[in-house]
């Protein structure tokens, strides 16, 4: 479903609705960014009706159940909240007296549920992309950034032509990837709040002939208008604070998956490495600690 189209589908159910469903529709119109964490009760009790009502409103717009109507109003607005109004609508949600265990059994749900709904042919399509590219792209900026750093950490040492763009600077992303082109593969990572600047940057790569890998949290996510292979990963808002648990799992799992496929070729590339690292002290050897220390 498009974004505003939910709010289309409740404005022309609106004049066939009950007396108390049409207080329900006329409020969430006005006030979605608000309802959108409502338990039914609540929602009901806020515009004077019973919670069987809300659920018979749901039903009516054609949703199996509230629960199901929340997830897709949930998906309406997360893209369009500011910093505070995530504040705001997700107060409820955590338990101050166990926030640790809150957050985890969020993470854990949208792990869950991105297994549970993930397509494994477009995720083998991109491992093959990625495997027959000339350069690999790697493009997230803002709260995304950390996920291209990490893949870009990774695929670096595994393929000689990556290239990570994670700069906010629109001149400066174009400057990274100009001379994309078809024989070129670009990773573009967008979570909400989605970035102008990914969208932007992944239509020039399509208009430009390069595979486009979308890691997004939806279909109906922005860049998906571009991508040729789409890995949905659910995220969530969490206070301010957009939990990438789920994402870095799938990037976790691309990075696996290409391992296999070139196992020979990188167990060259670590043993030379292994070299570089011991030779110039690199990592911090445990087992010398130890023994000095002794």
């Amino acid at each position: 479903m498009k974004q505003y189209e939910l709010i289309q589908r409740i404005k022309t159910s609106q004049p066939r609705m009950s007396k108390g469903q049409k207080l329900i529709a006329t409020y969430i119109i006005n006030h979605y960014e608000k309802a959108v964490y409502l338990t039914a009760s609540k929602l009901g009790q806020i515009v004077g009706v019973s919670e069987s009502t809300v659920v018979r409103f749901a039903t009516e717009l054609g949703y199996d159940g509230y629960p199901k109507f929340q997830a897709a109003l949930v998906e309406l607005v997360k893209s369009k909240l500011t910093a505070m109004q995530r504040i705001e609508v997700t107060h409820n949600r955590i338990d101050k007296d166990h926030v640790l265990k809150s957050v985890l059994q969020i993470d854990e749900e949208r792990i869950r549920s991105t297994n549970n709904n993930f397509d494994e042919e477009a995720f083998n399509k991109a491992v093959e992309a990625i495997l027959s590219a000339k350069t690999i792209y790697i493009l997230g900026v803002r709260s995304c950034a950390g996920l291209a750093t990490f893949l870009h950490f990774y695929l670096n040492i595994m393929f000689e032509n990556v290239k990570v763009v994670k700069t906010n600077s629109i001149s400066e992303i174009f400057e990274v990837i100009h001379r994309i082109n078809d024989k070129d593969v670009i990773i573009g990572i967008s979570f909400p709040r989605y970035s102008k600047r990914v969208y932007r940057s992944l239509e020039y790569a399509k208009t430009n002939g390069a595979t486009v890998i979308g890691i997004t949290d939806s279909h109906i996510a922005p860049i998906t208008e571009f991508s040729d292979h789409c890995l949905i990963a659910k995220s969530e808002m969490i206070s301010f604070v957009d939990s990438l648990v789920a994402p870095l799992s799938i990037i976790n799992a691309l990075i696996v998956a290409l391992s296999l496929e070139i196992k020979d070729s990188l167990e060259d590339s670590l043993d030379s490495l292994e070299k570089i690292w011991a030779e110039y002290e690199v990592y911090d050897d445990t087992k010398d600690f130890f023994r000095d220390n002794l």
